[in-house]
């Protein structure tokens, strides 16, 4: 009966909407990239976001708790997520399919546990080396395909996702080390605006494109009005009204969806190549990381 209670309507909306919705953000910005450019495109859906965020902040909470080393830091993690993860993601999405992209970018947590190893010098348990193995193995069956990788465009977009992967895992570990805003509404609302602030820079000194709005198409209009509203503010308020009603690690059992998710809407809607190579890698991947984020010390019973 209490698991029963424990899901309720909003507990499952709020999963479907961090499986659904940040599963079908690659979708998005590859529709997207097709007619703005990947920096320009990054930099309007974080500054449009961030300020929707400050205006719910301004709502709901009180600028004046906040100090000078909690904005820097957020400042900093805003630079590493947003400006170089995401935007570097929206640039490669330009040269390689979004399924393929998720499942990339579903090797994080690989990255991260090797960083944290080399940096916390800890001996890592067995299962945490048969996570490792499995992702690799994963990683090379999903890279090594001639069909998916066959140009040099798409090693460079390949390339760039695994900078995107260090720049992501660099910003975890110092998030866990450093003080950031008790909001974490706020704390999101200063990264979007701090990464979408150096997107514009580097937009300019990328010299990308000028946009002639008036002709940009419908789909791509609605798929950037998607990752403002849903991808960067209703996905986010999910995953954050999750993280206070269920356990982390059932949270993070998007980190399993989101690529499955990507792989089938890129093969319905782009007619995305789809192998059998392809899903055994996802399944052998995912898999690695299923051992890599079980392999937390459970808290102690009092």
């Amino acid at each position: 009966m209490n698991t029963i209670k424990q899901f309720s309507l909003p507990i499952i909306l709020s999963f479907l909407a961090i499986y659904i919705i940040w599963g079908s953000t690659y979708l998005l910005v590859a529709f997207s990239v097709e007619e703005i450019p990947p920096f320009l495109l990054a930099a309007i859906r974080f500054l449009v976001a961030s300020l929707i965020v400050f205006v719910l902040v301004w709502l709901f909470y009180d600028f004046k708790d906040v100090s000078k080393v909690q904005i820097k830091n957020s400042m900093i993690a805003g630079i590493l997520f947003l400006a170089v993860g995401n935007g570097g993601m929206s640039f490669a999405l330009q040269y390689i399919d979004s399924g393929y992209s998720a499942l990339l970018t579903s090797g994080q947590p690989l990255i991260l546990l090797f960083m944290l190893w080399m940096i916390d010098k800890k001996p890592l348990p067995t299962k945490a080396w048969m996570g490792v193995a499995l992702g690799m193995l994963g990683m090379y069956l999903l890279v090594s395909q001639r069909e998916l990788v066959t140009t040099d465009q798409q090693l460079l977009g390949t390339v760039i996702i695994f900078g995107c992967l260090i720049s992501w895992g660099l910003g975890s570990v110092f998030v866990n080390r450093a003080e950031l805003p008790k909001s974490s509404l706020l704390n999101t609302g200063i990264q979007m605006l701090t990464g979408g602030v150096f997107l514009i820079f580097v937009s300019l000194i990328a010299r990308e494109p000028t946009v002639d709005w008036s002709e940009i198409s419908t789909r791509a209009w609605g798929s950037l009005v998607g990752l403002i509203i849903f991808g960067s503010i209703v996905a986010f308020t999910a995953f954050n009204y999750l993280l206070t009603k269920v356990s982390p690690e059932k949270v993070s059992t998007c980190t399993y969806v989101n690529p499955i998710v990507a792989l089938c809407l890129g093969y319905y809607f782009r007619d995305e190549l789809l192998t059998s190579q392809t899903v055994l890698a996802a399944f052998v991947l995912l898999t690695g990381v299923y051992f890599i984020n079980s392999n937390k010390p459970k808290p102690k019973r009092t």
